[in-house]
C-alpha cells in the first residue's frame, strides 16, 4: 500500500523540474518509511504547506559529519550530505493515505514550488 502511495507521488511530483523525487534502483524495494523529496527552498515549501494544513518533517537536518558526537574524528568533507540536509523534506506517508488526501498534498506542493 505504501508503494502505491509512493508511485502516485512520484508520477505527480516527478514531472516538476523543481522537485527531485526518490528513486529506487532496479532490483531493490523500499519500505517507504518516509517519502522524502529534495527542493531548492525547503523552508518556504514547509511554511506554505503548514499554512495549508499539510504536515511535513525534516528527519535529518544535520549531516552526520557535522554532528557534535563526531567532532573529535578527523574532518572529512561531506558536501553532498551537507547540501542535501538543507533541501530534503518528507511528506505525509502511510499505507492508508487516501487518494483525495494525497491529491491535496500534491496540489499544495506543486503550487508552492512554482
Amino acid at each position: 500500500m505504501r508503494e502505491k502511495v509512493a508511485q502516485r507521488y512520484n508520477r505527480a511530483l516527478g514531472a516538476s523540474n523543481r522537485i527531485r523525487v526518490p528513486v529506487v534502483v532496479d532490483g531493490a524495494q523500499s519500505t517507504w518509511a518516509q517519502y522524502t523529496i529534495i527542493v531548492d527552498n525547503r523552508d518556504k515549501l514547509q511554511a506554505d504547506l503548514k499554512a495549508k494544513g499539510v504536515p511535513t518533517a525534516v528527519y535529518y537536518p544535520i549531516p552526520l559529519s557535522t554532528q557534535k558526537g563526531y567532532k573529535h574524528f578527523p574532518g572529512v568533507a561531506t558536501p553532498v550530505s551537507e547540501k542535501l540536509s538543507k533541501g530534503v523534506i518528507s511528506l505525509p506517508m502511510h499505507p492508508y493515505l487516501d487518494e483525495a488526501t494525497q491529491d491535496r498534498i500534491i496540489a499544495a506542493v506543486l503550487e508552492a514550488v512554482r
